[in-house]
Protein backbone atom coordinates (compact mmCIF):
# COMPACT_ATOMS: atom_id res chain seq x y z
CA UNK A 1 0.00 0.00 0.00
CA UNK A 2 1.39 3.48 -0.80
CA UNK A 3 2.64 5.34 2.24
CA UNK A 4 2.08 8.99 3.05
CA UNK A 5 5.37 9.90 1.35
CA UNK A 6 8.99 9.82 2.60
CA UNK A 7 8.52 13.10 4.43
CA UNK A 8 6.62 12.98 7.75
CA UNK A 9 3.50 15.12 8.08
CA UNK A 10 4.03 18.79 8.80
CA UNK A 11 2.87 19.79 12.28
CA UNK A 12 1.98 23.22 13.62
CA UNK A 13 1.00 23.64 17.27
CA UNK A 14 -0.92 26.68 18.46
CA UNK A 15 0.15 26.01 22.07
CA UNK A 16 2.86 23.92 23.78
CA UNK A 17 0.55 21.08 24.88
CA UNK A 18 -2.19 20.52 22.29
CA UNK A 19 -5.37 18.89 23.54
CA UNK A 20 -7.05 18.60 20.12
CA UNK A 21 -5.87 17.83 16.59
CA UNK A 22 -6.87 18.89 13.07
CA UNK A 23 -5.63 16.50 10.37
CA UNK A 24 -5.80 18.49 7.13
CA UNK A 25 -5.36 16.81 3.71
CA UNK A 26 -4.27 18.74 0.61
CA UNK A 27 -5.63 18.48 -2.92
CA UNK A 28 -4.33 16.91 -6.13
CA UNK A 29 -0.76 17.85 -7.05
CA UNK A 30 -0.11 19.81 -3.84
CA UNK A 31 1.58 18.62 -0.65
CA UNK A 32 1.38 19.06 3.09
CA UNK A 33 2.73 22.60 2.87
CA UNK A 34 -0.29 23.76 0.88
CA UNK A 35 -2.47 24.76 3.83
CA UNK A 36 0.14 25.83 6.36
CA UNK A 37 -0.88 29.39 5.54
CA UNK A 38 -4.36 28.93 6.95
CA UNK A 39 -3.37 28.37 10.59
CA UNK A 40 -2.72 32.03 11.51
CA UNK A 41 -5.64 33.18 9.36
CA UNK A 42 -8.05 31.09 11.45
CA UNK A 43 -7.21 33.23 14.50
CA UNK A 44 -7.67 30.43 17.01
CA UNK A 45 -4.49 30.94 19.01
CA UNK A 46 -6.54 30.61 22.20
CA UNK A 47 -7.13 26.93 21.39
CA UNK A 48 -4.37 24.39 22.05
CA UNK A 49 -4.46 22.64 18.68
CA UNK A 50 -2.08 20.45 16.71
CA UNK A 51 -2.49 20.85 12.95
CA UNK A 52 -1.23 17.82 11.04
CA UNK A 53 -0.65 18.27 7.29
CA UNK A 54 0.23 14.92 5.67
CA UNK A 55 1.62 14.39 2.19
CA UNK A 56 -0.27 12.17 -0.25
CA UNK A 57 1.63 9.35 -2.01
CA UNK A 58 3.16 9.99 -5.41
CA UNK A 59 1.00 8.51 -8.16
CA UNK A 60 0.68 8.58 -11.92
CA UNK A 61 -2.47 10.65 -12.54
CA UNK A 62 -4.18 9.58 -15.74
CA UNK A 63 -6.29 12.71 -16.20
CA UNK A 64 -3.09 14.79 -16.06
CA UNK A 65 -1.41 12.88 -18.88
CA UNK A 66 0.03 10.21 -16.60
CA UNK A 67 2.25 12.72 -14.79
CA UNK A 68 3.53 11.62 -11.39
CA UNK A 69 2.46 13.88 -8.55
CA UNK A 70 1.14 13.68 -5.03
CA UNK A 71 -2.44 12.45 -5.23
CA UNK A 72 -4.74 10.69 -2.83
CA UNK A 73 -6.19 8.77 -5.79
CA UNK A 74 -5.99 8.50 -9.58
CA UNK A 75 -8.62 9.96 -11.90
CA UNK A 76 -9.36 9.18 -15.54
CA UNK A 77 -11.99 9.92 -18.17
CA UNK A 78 -14.65 7.39 -19.15
CA UNK A 79 -17.66 7.72 -21.47
CA UNK A 80 -19.70 8.51 -18.35
CA UNK A 81 -17.30 11.24 -17.18
CA UNK A 82 -14.46 11.36 -14.65
CA UNK A 83 -13.85 8.09 -12.82
CA UNK A 84 -12.06 8.26 -9.45
CA UNK A 85 -10.10 5.18 -8.39
CA UNK A 86 -11.96 3.37 -5.60
CA UNK A 87 -8.96 1.22 -4.65
CA UNK A 88 -6.77 4.28 -4.19
CA UNK A 89 -9.50 5.93 -2.11
CA UNK A 90 -9.45 2.89 0.19
CA UNK A 91 -5.64 3.17 0.46
CA UNK A 92 -5.91 6.86 1.34
CA UNK A 93 -8.56 6.08 3.94
CA UNK A 94 -6.13 3.65 5.56
CA UNK A 95 -3.43 6.34 5.63
CA UNK A 96 -5.81 8.81 7.30
CA UNK A 97 -7.09 6.19 9.74
CA UNK A 98 -3.46 5.56 10.72
CA UNK A 99 -2.95 9.26 11.37
CA UNK A 100 -6.04 9.29 13.59
CA UNK A 101 -4.62 6.40 15.60
CA UNK A 102 -1.29 8.22 15.90
CA UNK A 103 -3.07 11.20 17.45
CA UNK A 104 -4.99 8.95 19.81
CA UNK A 105 -1.73 7.28 20.86
CA UNK A 106 -0.41 10.77 21.66
CA UNK A 107 -3.27 11.27 24.09
CA UNK A 108 -5.86 13.05 21.90
CA UNK A 109 -9.34 11.56 22.27
CA UNK A 110 -11.17 10.87 19.00
CA UNK A 111 -13.82 13.40 20.07
CA UNK A 112 -11.04 16.03 19.90
CA UNK A 113 -9.88 15.17 16.37
CA UNK A 114 -11.11 17.02 13.27
CA UNK A 115 -10.62 15.57 9.79
CA UNK A 116 -10.28 18.29 7.17
CA UNK A 117 -9.35 18.51 3.53
CA UNK A 118 -9.48 20.45 0.29
CA UNK A 119 -10.62 18.88 -3.01
CA UNK A 120 -9.33 15.27 -3.07
CA UNK A 121 -8.31 15.71 0.56
CA UNK A 122 -11.86 16.67 1.52
CA UNK A 123 -13.18 13.60 -0.27
CA UNK A 124 -10.87 11.37 1.79
CA UNK A 125 -11.85 13.18 5.01
CA UNK A 126 -15.52 12.41 4.31
CA UNK A 127 -14.91 8.82 3.15
CA UNK A 128 -12.83 8.11 6.26
CA UNK A 129 -14.73 10.05 8.89
CA UNK A 130 -18.21 8.86 7.95
CA UNK A 131 -17.05 5.23 8.21
CA UNK A 132 -14.97 5.69 11.36
CA UNK A 133 -16.18 3.71 14.38
CA UNK A 134 -15.39 6.28 17.09
CA UNK A 135 -16.98 9.74 17.36
CA UNK A 136 -14.84 12.53 15.94
CA UNK A 137 -14.95 16.24 16.75
CA UNK A 138 -16.04 16.90 13.18
CA UNK A 139 -15.33 16.69 9.45
CA UNK A 140 -14.46 19.63 7.19
CA UNK A 141 -14.66 19.16 3.40
CA UNK A 142 -13.79 22.12 1.16
CA UNK A 143 -14.41 22.14 -2.60
CA UNK A 144 -14.42 18.35 -2.40
CA UNK A 145 -15.79 15.89 -4.94
CA UNK A 146 -17.88 13.05 -3.58
CA UNK A 147 -16.68 10.00 -5.53
CA UNK A 148 -18.53 6.73 -5.02
CA UNK A 149 -21.00 8.36 -2.66
CA UNK A 150 -23.41 5.49 -3.35
CA UNK A 151 -20.87 3.14 -1.73
CA UNK A 152 -20.28 5.52 1.14
CA UNK A 153 -23.94 5.77 2.15
CA UNK A 154 -24.09 1.97 2.44
CA UNK A 155 -21.21 2.01 4.93
CA UNK A 156 -22.04 5.01 7.13
CA UNK A 157 -21.10 4.47 10.76
CA UNK A 158 -23.62 5.74 13.34
CA UNK A 159 -20.72 7.09 15.42
CA UNK A 160 -20.25 10.05 13.08
CA UNK A 161 -23.28 10.65 10.86
CA UNK A 162 -24.65 13.20 13.34
CA UNK A 163 -21.35 14.73 14.34
CA UNK A 164 -20.54 18.27 13.08
CA UNK A 165 -19.76 18.29 9.35
CA UNK A 166 -18.95 21.41 7.35
CA UNK A 167 -19.12 21.16 3.55
CA UNK A 168 -18.30 24.22 1.44
CA UNK A 169 -18.16 24.73 -2.32
CA UNK A 170 -17.76 27.47 -4.89
CA UNK A 171 -20.68 28.22 -7.17
CA UNK A 172 -18.18 29.05 -9.93
CA UNK A 173 -15.99 25.97 -9.48
CA UNK A 174 -14.89 24.80 -12.96
CA UNK A 175 -12.80 21.90 -11.58
CA UNK A 176 -15.38 20.14 -9.39
CA UNK A 177 -18.87 21.20 -10.56
CA UNK A 178 -21.05 22.73 -7.86
CA UNK A 179 -24.18 20.78 -8.86
CA UNK A 180 -22.37 17.44 -8.72
CA UNK A 181 -21.23 18.02 -5.14
CA UNK A 182 -24.52 19.49 -3.97
CA UNK A 183 -26.31 16.38 -5.26
CA UNK A 184 -23.90 14.24 -3.24
CA UNK A 185 -24.55 16.35 -0.17
CA UNK A 186 -28.32 15.87 -0.63
CA UNK A 187 -27.81 12.11 -0.84
CA UNK A 188 -25.80 12.10 2.39
CA UNK A 189 -28.49 14.21 4.02
CA UNK A 190 -31.18 11.76 2.88
CA UNK A 191 -29.26 9.00 4.68
CA UNK A 192 -29.19 10.86 7.99
CA UNK A 193 -25.90 12.78 7.73
CA UNK A 194 -26.34 16.18 9.40
CA UNK A 195 -23.87 18.23 7.39
CA UNK A 196 -23.79 22.02 7.22
CA UNK A 197 -23.67 23.21 3.59
CA UNK A 198 -22.08 26.52 2.60
CA UNK A 199 -21.70 28.00 -0.88
CA UNK A 200 -19.47 30.91 -1.88
CA UNK A 201 -19.11 32.97 -5.08
CA UNK A 202 -15.71 31.49 -5.93
CA UNK A 203 -13.94 28.94 -8.09
CA UNK A 204 -11.84 25.98 -6.89
CA UNK A 205 -10.21 27.86 -4.04
CA UNK A 206 -10.54 29.13 -0.48
CA UNK A 207 -11.56 32.75 0.17
CA UNK A 208 -11.48 35.00 3.27
CA UNK A 209 -15.22 34.78 4.03
CA UNK A 210 -14.96 31.00 3.97
CA UNK A 211 -11.94 31.05 6.30
CA UNK A 212 -13.93 33.20 8.74
CA UNK A 213 -16.75 30.62 8.70
CA UNK A 214 -14.29 27.75 9.15
CA UNK A 215 -12.80 29.50 12.17
CA UNK A 216 -16.22 29.91 13.78
CA UNK A 217 -17.06 26.26 13.07
CA UNK A 218 -13.78 25.02 14.57
CA UNK A 219 -14.42 27.07 17.71
CA UNK A 220 -17.79 25.35 18.07
CA UNK A 221 -16.55 21.80 17.59
CA UNK A 222 -13.36 22.19 19.67
CA UNK A 223 -14.24 24.09 22.81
Amino acid sequence: MPQAGPTPPIEINTAPQPDASVIWLHGLGADGHDFEFIVPLLRIEDRALRFVFPHAPYRSVTINGGMTMRAWYDMHMTPAGIEQDAGHIDEARAILAGLIETERARGIASERIVLAGFSQGGAIALHTGLRYSRPLAGILALSAPLPHVDHLVRELNPANIRRPIFMAHGTQDAVVPYGYVEAGYRLLQAHGVTAEWRSYPMGHQVIPDEITDISAWLRRVIE
